[in-house]
């Protein structure tokens, strides 16, 4: 039996809060395709009180910044990227180009082909996401990418230098300081001094994933992702100090993200409340994962560990940490996560930061249908075909009585074209 013990927000107040959003978000692009630079100038000013002479850094201004780091700080980045490079070229090692013959005369394959240009969001405010600059610029590079524009927000007034570090030394080409919608619009659309790109990746708040939405069809997207989501797994192995920091360990990025604990024992299910209470009243960012943990935070405990993958599943959580005495039997089991963390040796700060897996990852319950951003999402996968004058006079009579079928005319000319010239065969 499956019991909510603590409930999170409705669906019909997430709605509003996103129709708000879209609203606003809709607005802004129409200014900046009609205003374009005027519109992204006056956008940074208005929400960031940024108007420098240029948006985009000079090498000698990013040279600057990774100076005044200290040598520490720019070790850090080198191994984190080092670790995530690693990983992204195993990835790509994990595709390959294909060419078989189907039948005699038919090759049939594919080809990889990296996309042509790509804009990186790395996101600001209130946290400087020197991660995310690592997950989209370096696994873009890796993927083969010939132009990668990066853009981040200033932090109250100043370039983040890490950030802007971190873009650098993933192989970005073009490093931008500007933020929010604007820097979404001005990549995607495309300004008089930004030359737009042809995909979009990086996470965001919810008007940056709502600008990424407004603009798919236009560029391609990464994925739509919503606020951060965590969910804990655990049994009566786990203890409720470790739940409780791995709980927070992600509220803490937002005051609408969801932390969900989904476990078979009552103990941590009723000790829960006290310990994040315990945890809250000395934790830095409680102002922001206090508030997310009172109107996002679950608690649902379940009788077996068979409810536990269904509840899983269903939740489909961004982020899901296995806190049980045998971690991989939900490796071998749940189907629904945009990356599994196994074992109380790991956590998602791990995934987030430093391990090499990427950290831009399915919310909203899309790890139903999709995986998170990986080197292959540079990549098209594009096919081909060759045909011998022998195959094409044998295939093109069985191409020519299936479009008949659906009454094609012109499709079944092509076919009999190719019979009557390549077979010596009336086709009619």
């Amino acid at each position: 039996m499956i019991r909510v013990l603590k409930p999170g927000a409705t669906e019909a107040e997430t709605t509003e809060a996103d129709r708000k959003v879209r609203q606003t978000v809709e607005a802004i692009l129409e200014d900046v395709t009609a205003r374009g630079d005027a519109a992204v100038r006056d956008l940074s000013a208005r929400f960031d009180k940024w108007e420098p002479a240029a948006f985009r850094l000079s090498q000698a201004e990013i040279q600057a910044l990774i100076d005044s780091l200290p040598a520490r700080v720019i070790d850090d980045i080198k191994f984190a990227q080092t670790q995530i490079r690693r990983f992204a070229e195993a990835q790509k090692a994990a595709l390959r180009d294909i060419e078989i013959e189907t039948l005699p005369g038919v090759r049939l394959g594919h080809k990889n082909i990296p996309v042509a240009s790509v804009g990186c969001y790395v996101p600001g405010g209130r946290y400087p996401m020197v991660a995310s600059a690592h997950m989209s610029v370096l696994t873009a590079k890796v993927a083969g990418v010939k132009r990668i524009a990066a853009c981040t927000p200033p932090l109250n007034g100043v370039p983040p230098a890490a950030t802007v570090a971190a873009m650098a030394l993933a192989g970005a080409d073009e490093n931008y300081l500007l933020g929010g919608v604007q820097a979404i619009a001005a990549m995607g659309l495309g300004t008089a001094t930004i030359a737009p790109v042809d995909m979009l990746v990086g996470p965001g708040n919810a008007y940056v994933a709502e600008a990424k939405r407004q603009l798919f069809g236009r560029v391609g997207i990464d994925l739509l992702a919503g606020p951060t989501e965590t969910l804990i797994i655990a049994d009566d192995t786990a203890d409720a100090e470790m739940c409780a920091t791995d709980l927070l360990g992600q509220a803490e990025h937002g005051p609408t993200s969801p932390a969900i604990l989904l476990t078979t024992s009552r103990r941590i299910a009723e000790t829960i409340e006290a310990e994040i209470a315990r945890q809250l009243a000395v934790l830095p960012t409680a102002d922001i994962a206090s508030v997310a943990w009172r109107d996002h935070g679950q608690v649902i405990l379940c009788d077996t560990d068979a409810e536990l993958v269904s509840e899983a599943d269903r939740i489909a959580s961004e982020h899901v940490q296995v806190l049980t005495r045998e971690p991989r039997w939900f490796l071998d089991r749940m189907t629904n996560y945009g990356a599994l963390f196994l074992g109380k040796e790991t956590n998602v700060a791990y995934g987030d930061k430093v391990i090499g897996t990427n950290h831009t990852l399915p919310t909203r319950r899309a790890a139903r249908y999709t995986g998170g951003l990986w080197v292959g999402k540079f990549l098209k996968t594009v096919t081909y075909q060759e045909v011998s004058p022998e195959a094409t006079a044998m295939i093109g009579e069985y191409c020519s009585r299936l479009c008949a079928i659906e009454n094609f005319a012109a499709h079944k000319e092509q076919a009999d074209l190719r019979v009557r010239r390549y077979g010596g065969k009336n086709v009619t």
